[in-house]
């Protein structure tokens, strides 16, 4: 495993760690103040999220590079499915995909949504799911983007994510057989499944992203209420070795969601506390 206590070059920050994924979160820093900050603590890189980037993608990626750190992904590509899905998601998609390569991103991230309304269960959805990125991915290709399928946690298949196991990305991958789709391992989604070991080795080099956080023993919103690494159950250290057997070597992206802790901290304790908890419990 690689040792982050003498070099913690791979990690890299997810803004919605301070809160700007979500209108009237955080302390609004601007991308210029997120980049400085993350740089002169020696990160290796950053993921914005879209609501940040507007019509400055091109400006914004060539910043962060000039300050030594990779656009490692951006977050994210619409809802394809379910009753958080909205009219126009085609275009959308593709929106998403254009700003990815303005930025010079190594990924767009796709939260796939929930269950499609008026079905049950999670195959139509899935079934759905797979028709769109496959329609995606050559335009993605053709752009120089490569795609991760994230799987999220069982609690939001309703209504944010019908793909909930590295399995069933897994078996999307294999059935679109796209050179740029992959996947994207979230711990906060994954830690629970006795099945990862296994997956992670199939997946190999279609392992685009890997993401950090904790998931809280007594977790007060399963959506907004991410622990920092160490804070709580998941085995951080045995994830990742099982990620770095399966080869994977890139950047490690913390993303915590956390509107009544993280959130309401200075920006600056937070990036202090998670380069130290990445040196030291990851």
């Amino acid at each position: 495993m690689r040792d982050f206590a003498r070099d913690h070059r791979a990690l890299a920050l997810n803004t919605a760690s301070l809160g700007h994924n979500l209108d009237g979160a955080g302390a609004g820093w601007s991308p210029e103040q997120v980049i400085d900050a993350c740089a002169a603590r020696g990160f290796g890189g950053v993921v914005f999220w879209r609501r940040e980037i507007g019509t400055r993608a091109v400006t914004i990626g060539n910043r962060a590079r000039a300050a030594g750190l990779q656009v490692v992904g951006l977050c994210r590509a619409p809802f394809l499915v379910g009753p958080l899905a909205v009219p126009g998601v085609a275009d959308d998609f593709q929106a998403a995909i254009d700003m990815a390569a303005g930025l010079q991103a190594g990924v767009l991230t796709i939260v796939t949504g929930g269950v499609e309304p008026g079905s049950k269960g999670v195959s139509e959805s899935l079934k759905r799911v797979t028709a769109q990125v496959a329609e995606a991915a050559p335009y993605a290709a053709a752009r120089g983007v490569k795609l991760a399928l994230e799987p999220l946690n069982p609690v939001y298949a309703g209504n944010r994510s019908c793909l909930t196991t590295l399995r069933d990305a897994l078996d999307i991958c294999d059935a679109i057989a796209a050179p740029n789709l992959g996947v994207a391992v979230d711990v906060y989604h994954v830690w629970w499944d006795t099945d990862l070991p296994r997956q992670l080795l199939r997946a190999g080099p279609r392992i685009y992203g890997y993401h950090l956080c904790d998931w809280l023993a007594d977790t007060k919103d399963v959506l907004l209420d991410r622990g920092m690494m160490g804070d709580g159950v998941a085995d951080l250290r045995a994830i990742r070795a099982q990620v770095e057997a399966a080869d994977y070597l890139g950047a490690c992206e913390v993303e915590i969601f956390s509107a009544a802790n993280w959130w309401q901290r200075d920006p600056a304790e937070v990036l202090d506390v998670m380069l130290d908890r990445f040196r030291t419990v990851c």
